[in-house]
This record gives structure tokens, sequence and C-alpha cells, in this order.
């Protein structure tokens, strides 16, 4: 009775579970494990894990050893990458016999949406925090400076040699260079003039800017929803937060061959931004074939001065979040090499 009762506890499982021999070949799935990975039962049957997979944050050399080791492995947050997909899991590997022979049971639970809540409201408290320093030291920076600037003017007037101009001149250049750094920290700090506008139009006046900047190997390509409805917004700090974003993919793809960029946009229902849902909201996407962003800096991206590129400054994406944080909009963003994502959601009154 409980050996004939058991598979049907498996199959009726909200829990995915996939029986990998010590090849990592896939031997069985249930049904929830089916969903999860979105293909059936036959087309999974007898493939290998690493077959499956783009991407695994996990090392799947580590779910094989559970097998010589006779230990489990746990692990809370772990990202596979199925047909372009990202799945964010909590996983734990087995080791079982079953008919004379070994066996790793994986049991895959999603926790892509109940991660994507907690660190949106961690992104929230994180930003206004830094917000909220970056203000203070601009303010602390600003004073001195607008003294230091007004004394080197005073000095210049006074100076009896002419020739000695230059190095006052030198005190007021680099006075205003600090200053202007300062200003783009804050970034723009209230939304502009506002109007009802076709984000396409936003979208093709960013592409042409890139292509003009960019030699001909890169790709651009367009994936619009032309049903997507009109968007209360200031068109030109729209554009500023899509030209930032869009311009470091294309500085990344400049190191290597078959860069592709895709921008792409759908209607999105019931979004979560900044911690409410929104019944429709434009959803954007701007994603790049290149080397991806490392993992270490994924968390803290969109902080002033944080930043990949040896040679940036690590203010674009600062300041795009704060425009689209002024239209109440919000960007995430997935990566993996060969494959970054960043994702803008806009409410659509």
């Amino acid at each position: 009775m409980t050996t004939a009762f058991t598979p049907i506890i498996i199959d009726n499982l909200v829990t995915a579970i996939i029986l990998l021999d010590e090849h990592l070949t896939i031997r069985y799935v249930n049904p929830a494990a089916e969903q999860l990975l979105s293909s059936s039962k036959r087309r999974l049957l007898g493939i290998t894990l690493p077959e499956l997979l783009q991407y695994s944050s996990l090392d799947l050399d580590l779910i094989a050893a559970t097998l010589q080791s006779g230990q489990g492995l746990a692990d809370s947050d772990v990202a596979f990458v199925i047909d372009e997909q990202r799945q964010l899991l909590s996983l734990n590997a087995s080791p079982i016999s079953w008919q004379k022979n070994l066996f790793v049971m994986l049991e895959l639970k999603p926790i892509d949406q109940q991660r994507r809540i907690s660190q949106e409201l961690s992104q929230l408290a994180q930003q206004q925090a830094a917000k909220e320093l970056v203000r203070g030291l601009a303010h602390e920076i600003k004073n001195p400076l607008g003294g230091l600037r007004g004394a080197a003017q005073l000095l210049e007037k006074a100076l009896p040699d002419p020739s000695y101009v230059e190095y006052t001149q030198m005190i007021i250049e680099q006075a205003d260079r600090l200053r202007n750094l300062v200003d783009r920290l804050l970034g723009p700090q209230r939304p502009g003039i506002r109007k009802t506008d076709n984000i396409h139009l936003v979208l093709e006046k960013v592409r042409q800017l890139i292509i003009l900047e960019n030699d001909s190997n890169l790709v651009i390509e367009r994936d619009y929803d032309p049903s997507l409805p009109e968007i209360d917004m200031d068109t030109e700090q729209l554009e500023q937060a899509l030209l930032n974003i869009v311009s470091n993919a294309a500085h990344v793809l400049k190191k290597q061959n078959g860069g592709r960029i895709k921008l792409k946009t759908r209607t999105a229902h019931q979004a979560l931004i900044q911690g409410k849902y929104a019944r429709i909201a434009a959803k954007i996407e701007i994603i790049d074939n290149g080397p991806g962003i490392p993992a270490e800096i994924q968390d803290t991206l969109f902080y002033p001065m944080v930043t990949g590129n040896a040679d940036g400054t690590g203010l674009g994406l600062s300041i795009s979040q704060n425009l689209i944080d002024q239209h109440n909009g919000k960007i995430e963003v997935i990566s993996w090499p060969g494959h970054t994502n960043f994702t803008i959601y806009l409410p659509i009154q």
C-alpha cells in the first residue's frame, strides 16, 4: 500500500522533484518540476542538467559530489537560466538509493516573487539612505567650494602681476569642476514639464543617438508593443535615463564581436512598483549579450560611484534611477555571462 501510494504523493507535491543519476542525467520529474522548467516529461527525461541550463549560479559538480560524500546539499538562493528565463530557487539535493542504484533527488522551490518583494523594499530603504548621505556630503562640499572660488576671484583682482592670473584661474576651474561633479551626484531633484507621449518615440531617439556614436558592428533590435498606451512623462528626463543604460551596454559591447542590444516594450499588469501594485504599467527592457555585470556589484549597481567600467564615473545608473523614481517607476536588473537585462516599469494612469 505504502509503495503504491508514494508516486501519487510525489506527483501531487507543489515542490519540484527531479531525480538525477551519477552523470546528472534526468531520470524522473514530477508535474511541479515540469511546470517549473516549462517542459514536458518527455523532453526532460534523458538529458543532463548541464544541457538543460544555460547558466547556474551553483557549481553543478557539488550536486554530483553528494553521491560520493553521502551528504546532502542545501542552498537557499540559486539562479538557474532555462530558455533565457531566470529562475530563483531554493535547492536541496539528497543522495537516495532506488532499485539498487544511487540517485540525487533535487527539491526546487521558486523564491522569485518573495525575493523581489523583499529586495525591492530593501532597495528603497538603501536608496533613500544613499540619497540622504549624498545630499549631506554635497552640502558640506559645496559651501567651502563657494568660499574657495570667491576668494580666488578676489585674489585675482588684487594681484600686482597679471602673470599670476593663470593660477587663480586654475583654482576657479577646479572649484567649478568639483561643483559640477557634486551637482551630477545629486541629479535632477524635481520632475520637469510632463506631457502625455509615446515611449517608443523616446526609445527611437535613444537608438539613433547610440547608432551615431558607435560603429556599424553593433546591432540594435526593436521589439515594440504597438498597443502600449501613452505615458505622462518628461520626455527629456526619460530620454536621459534610457540613454545612460543603453550607452553603458554599447560601451561594453565595443570589446566583443557580434554585440546586440534589444529594446523591448510590453504592458505589465499588477506590477509591484515602490511597494505598491500598479494596475497597468509600461515595461521597458534593455537586453544585451555582453559579458554580464560582476556579481559583487549587482546589489549596489545603482549607488553613486559604483561601476564595473574602469573608465566610468559610476553616476549614469544612479541618475537614471533618480529620474525613473521621479516618474514613480522602478528599475530592475538581472545578469549572467552573455546576458544582461535592465527592466523599467512606469505606471500608466
